[in-house]
């Protein structure tokens, strides 16, 4: 197994799976953004991101870029039941729900504020557009809040790859410096998930690596 990763990345969310999971992995760090300060790595991945994970098997080659679905990939096929919530259980469907609102509703905002207001030229910055997504994310994040004002993790009172995946999202804000807004519910959730010894193991790979945000 090897996973590309940059400081920071949505890379830390299959980081972590990997940590958790005490599997035995290569990792690559990169400096952020890989396409451009590593040119050699669009022949890895044309579309220039990070996660890019990889793992040989026999003949085959499986290659993953995207960080949910390698979260999934790797506690569905050797999580042994950890981190996941089984199809017969009754919450297997707000599991699913959750892990994938992690990246299509909670991160995709974050990513155009970090574009428009870091790292488009001068000239395209766009500071309507930063706003808008900013108070786009804050929404989202209430119903959130509101989960875990009474749970402690987001299904089955257990710890998952959903866990995983949207407390990403509330590491990122506090990254971009954006959180400031964010419920106490929210960072307390962050800040209990943060204290896992895997997260901690994660966040020291990546220690010497210069700040990506």
């Amino acid at each position: 197994m090897k996973l590309y990763h940059c400081r920071d990345a949505r890379s830390l969310r299959p980081l972590w799976v990997l940590e958790e999971l005490a599997l035995e992995y290569e990792l690559v760090n990169l400096a952020f953004p890989p396409r451009v300060k590593h040119k050699d790595f669009l022949e890895i991945n044309p579309l220039g991101t990070v996660p890019v994970f990889i793992e040989k098997e026999s003949e085959n080659e499986n290659v993953l870029t995207e960080s949910v679905a390698i979260c999934q990939y790797l506690a569905d096929k050797y999580g042994s039941g950890a981190l996941t919530i089984k199809p017969s259980d009754k919450e297997y469907g707000q599991y699913l729900n959750w892990l994938h609102r992690s990246d299509a509703t909670y991160t995709f905002p974050q990513t155009l504020v970090l574009r428009y207001q870091r790292f488009e030229p001068q000239e395209r910055l766009q500071p309507q557009v930063v706003e808008d997504y900013k108070k786009w994310f804050y929404s989202r994040l209430r119903s959130l809040e509101a989960h875990l004002a009474h749970n402690d993790y987001l299904c089955a009172n257990t710890f998952t790859i959903a866990d995983i995946c949207v407390s990403y999202a509330l590491f990122l804000a506090q990254a971009l410096k954006i959180d400031q807004p964010i419920g106490k519910n929210c960072k307390e959730y962050l800040a209990r998930l943060s204290q896992r010894k895997a997260f901690k193991s994660a966040l020291a790979k990546q220690s010497e690596l210069e700040l990506s945000f």
